[in-house]
């Protein structure tokens, strides 16, 4: 069974809907039930290009015409911005569709349509995304994402954890870091040679994350690395700045806390935005029960927006927008 769901702000007429198919097809006497054959395989493909009549159509026969098959789709086309993104998860044989056959024909759809972006991802056979760690003296977002990473639930390699904080030896995160032989830098020197050094220690990495790091990273420190970057804040920006936000926020009453995890960009805290959750306080919480409410956002918004990420889920979106399928 296909699901489609195309998404868009003019609900009641969707402009060339009508000339669009999303086709789940088989080649005749073949079957993809999982119980006959433990060669099947899930893959992942999203696609970003000009807005067209046909993409749909071809994305659904360039994935059955090998024999795949489409186990769901989204597909979002803003009104008058003449864009289209999809986001595919299908299933295969690699015994019949090689991987290497698969950027093939993914690549030849995207030349078709100009496609700005054409990723396809197979997870059990893909390397899994290296990431670094930056983190300060605040833990609860960094040992949440360890502790996701070691029961398998965040699909990355952690390849070293950096901060401005100079941990202890025998502490929870660097005795947990030794165990699985993480390696932990602690910097602190000037800020051109902080990041010079930073740079060589993620060279190797697919994208950053920022577990309450509390440093601001240079716009050449940006350019330079030239990837991704996810951040995490707590939700009481901009009316709480500074030191102790919690604080003040708990004084002042608030009603609503949030967190909300973005790429970073040279403007501070305004990047694309990910994800995004809230909760209620009231007159009941107390101000250690209102930080734990705070905490606990964070750590379960960045590890979803990591998530997300690897997931390809996350498309750039207009200038400063993303869309999340």
């Amino acid at each position: 069974m296909t699901l489609v769901r195309r998404t868009s702000w003019n609900i009641p007429n969707l402009l060339g809907f009508a000339n669009r198919s999303f086709k789940s097809l088989r080649i005749p006497g073949e079957s993809f039930d999982s119980s006959c054959s433990s060669s099947i395989t899930h893959g992942i493909h999203v696609f970003h290009c000009p807005d067209a009549v046909g993409i749909v159509a071809k994305l659904s026969d360039c994935i059955a015409s090998r024999g795949g098959n489409i186990l769901g789709a989204d597909v979002f086309v803003p009104e008058k911005k003449h864009v289209f993104y999809s986001r595919s998860e299908f299933i295969f044989d690699p015994v019949k569709w090689s991987r290497l056959q698969m950027d093939e024909d993914f690549s030849k759809l995207g030349k078709i349509f100009n496609a700005m972006r054409s990723v396809v991802r197979v997870p059990s056979q893909d390397l899994k995304y290296k990431i670094a760690v930056f983190a300060s003296k605040q833990d609860h977002c960094l040992v949440d994402l360890l502790h996701q990473w070691q029961d398998g639930r965040l699909p990355v390699d952690i390849t070293c954890v950096i901060s401005n904080h100079d941990r202890a030896p025998n502490t929870h995160v660097i005795r947990f870091l030794e165990r699985h032989g993480i390696p932990y830098h602690y910097l602190s020197t000037k800020e051109d040679k902080r990041e010079e050094q930073m740079l060589e220690l993620v060279q190797n990495t697919d994208f950053l994350v920022l577990a309450r790091y509390m440093q601001v990273l240079s716009g050449n420190f940006l350019k330079s690395y030239g990837k991704d970057i996810i951040n995490i804040h707590h939700g009481l920006l901009p009316s709480f700045k500074g030191g102790h936000p919690s604080k003040q926020a708990y004084d002042a009453g608030v009603k609503l806390i949030g967190a909300t995890s973005h790429f970073v960009t040279e403007e501070l805290d305004e990047g694309p935005i990910i994800e995004q959750m809230v909760e209620r306080v009231s007159h009941r919480d107390n101000l250690l029960s209102f930080v734990q409410k705070s905490e606990n956002l964070e750590k379960q918004c960045l590890a979803k927006a990591i998530k997300s990420y690897c997931e390809l889920r996350v498309l750039p979106f207009e200038k400063n927008k993303t869309v999340v399928f």
